[in-house]
């Protein structure tokens, strides 16, 4: 089954694109990012959760930060490429960002996952995880 989400132009004007999934016992947040490897979709799909402390990488006060094609967690700066969902600096070194399929066709985005369902767009309703009271020295 697809479920239409969004279109790539969208992603890229905005810098990404954040909505929520139910996987039949929780909702989870998850977020379209630009990807610019030739050998990859033009967007990628991430669970909205840093693999270090369960930070959430899309805020609702800022959105999510990049910088060279990478999704920059706010809180320890652990850098995870954007195609690949690959981190290989900071607390989350060695690891990779959870996946969430999706297909692109003719400029659109389909939610394609067979473990969640599309719930709404934005965040999570139930957001228990709170953003820290400080995030720390780094700015951007």
């Amino acid at each position: 089954m697809k479920y239409p989400l969004t279109d790539v132009e969208t992603v890229r004007e905005e810098g990404s694109w954040l909505f929520t999934v139910h996987d039949g016992s929780d909702e989870r947040e998850v977020v379209l990012v630009p990807c610019d490897d030739a050998t990859a979709e033009p967007v990628q799909a991430w669970v909205n959760q840093c693999t270090h402390e369960s930070q959430r990488l899309y805020r609702d006060d800022s959105g999510i930060i990049t910088r060279n094609g990478s999704i920059v967690c706010p809180k320890h700066g652990s850098a995870f490429d954007s195609c690949s969902g690959d981190c290989e600096n900071g607390p989350a070194a060695e690891t990779t960002l959870r996946s969430v399929e999706i297909t692109v066709e003719h400029g659109e985005i389909y939610l394609t996952d067979d473990d969640v369902r599309f719930s709404h767009e934005g965040p999570a309703e139930n957001d228990d995880d709170d953003p820290p009271d400080t995030t720390t020295h780094l700015r951007f």
